[in-house]
């Protein structure tokens, strides 16, 4: 299954059912979240809105939770 030509419902419904049954529903959110996130940075970088790596290098540390 080539995810870059699903809908986002698609994709949603694939994960549904790949996921283990006893998550909670705040666990089924973050990877929902993850999917979303990463989808956008793939859609920024296919339209040429890339970060230097120096920038994330520099701000990492604060994204970091401790």
């Amino acid at each position: 299954m080539n995810a870059a030509n699903l809908s986002s419902k698609e994709i949603i419904k694939d994960l549904l059912v790949r996921l283990p049954d006893n998550l909670s529903l705040y666990q089924i959110a973050q990877e929902i979240e993850f999917i979303a996130a990463v989808r956008q940075g793939v859609a920024e970088l296919d339209c040429g809105e890339a970060i230097a790596i120096e920038q994330i290098e520099k701000e990492l540390p604060s994204w970091i939770l401790k």
